[in-house]
């Protein structure tokens, strides 16, 4: 049995059914095909959100537990972080209604992933987030 382009040549594919979209015919698109790389467009969103989460969340955990190493590139890390969520909901508001999920989650493995950094033991870090996702966001709050 032949396998769809979808799976043979995902380039060719895409460039068959921007082809087909451009020229409204609608018998050519691979409605399916469509579908599952739309949600997996949106999938790839929210994965974006939840990693700058958690880079940023992580960030802040050393940044509160580890003060006698601050420094700059930990600083820069956070502002980055920051602004790149809030450039990230800016370009996509629908991910507004996520962002307090995706703040959760990403905490759970911030909290992991600092620990492990940080060498600390996880009962140390505290099992809820020290701050709300407002001061998180605020490129003018630090702990």
């Amino acid at each position: 049995m032949n396998k769809p382009l979808h799976d043979t040549d995902f380039y060719s594919w895409t460039q068959s059914q921007l082809d087909a979209l451009r020229r409204r015919s609608a018998n050519e698109l691979d409605w399916d095909g469509l579908a599952e790389e739309m949600a997996a467009l949106g999938a790839s969103e929210e994965r974006e959100l939840n990693t700058r989460f958690r880079v940023l969340l992580e960030h802040l955990l050393k940044w509160i537990l580890q003060p006698e190493r601050r420094g700059r590139s930990w600083e820069n890390t956070i502002q980055n972080q920051r602004s790149d969520i809030a450039r990230h909901l800016k370009r996509n508001p629908g991910l507004k209604r996520l962002e307090a999920e995706e703040f959760a989650d990403a905490y759970t493995k911030a909290r992991r992933d600092a620990s492990s950094e940080m060498d600390m033991d996880l009962a140390l870090i505290p099992a809820e987030p020290p701050f709300s996702l407002d001061e998180a966001k605020d490129e003018g709050w630090w702990p």
